[in-house]
């Protein structure tokens, strides 16, 4: 199964990137994700269903440590066939 996930963090600083941004934007960059974007009011990458979601638990626990107040996130399917890190069972 593959997925896409789009996500931005808050506070937003139009100055500099918060710690909280460049926290997330290097947990993504480093999953080993495919078609990775990374922009300053949204980002999105997509994998295998085992790496993003293992790439979400990191993204959220190490961004709001970081600082951020809000992490909105949306995670679609983008192929649902079996494989690619993810089992029957969903693990």
């Amino acid at each position: 199964m593959r997925l896409r996930v789009e996500f931005t963090t808050e506070p937003f600083d139009l100055d500099e990137a918060p710690a909280h941004a460049l926290v997330a934007r290097e947990v993504i960059e480093t999953a080993e994700l495919d078609a990775v974007d990374v922009g300053p009011f949204g980002n999105t990458a997509e994998g295998g269903a085992d790496r993003v979601l293992t790439a979400v638990d990191a993204l959220l626990r190490k961004s709001l440590q970081a600082g951020a107040t809000r992490v909105s996130l949306q995670v679609n399917v983008i192929d649902d066939v079996l494989g690619d890190g993810i089992g029957e069972d969903g693990r």
